[in-house]
């Protein structure tokens, strides 16, 4: 299903919550900021959901992220397992 939503980055994500890539990384490992999968293995998050939490406020720290985000049916992945 393609929205047309723009994926962006840890590291982009990461300037706008002004956090380490690293740290985006554990919140989405975490469930706290949903992700996709590329074919490669590597994060992407959509604009309009990290748009989203930027404007609900930054009530969070960087080691707790944002609030957990409530499941959608959507696994998120490519259908790639390790």
């Amino acid at each position: 299903m393609d929205t047309g939503d723009r994926l962006l980055t840890p590291g982009e994500v990461a300037a706008l919550f002004r956090v380490d890539p690293k740290t985006v990384t554990r919140w989405a490992a975490a469930g706290r900021i949903g992700s996709i999968r590329t074919p490669g293995g590597h994060r992407r998050f959509r604009e309009s959901e990290v748009k989203a939490l930027l404007e609900g406020g930054l009530d969070f720290d960087e080691e707790t992220g944002p609030p957990p985000q409530p499941h959608s049916g959507q696994t998120g992945q490519t259908g790639m397992h390790r």
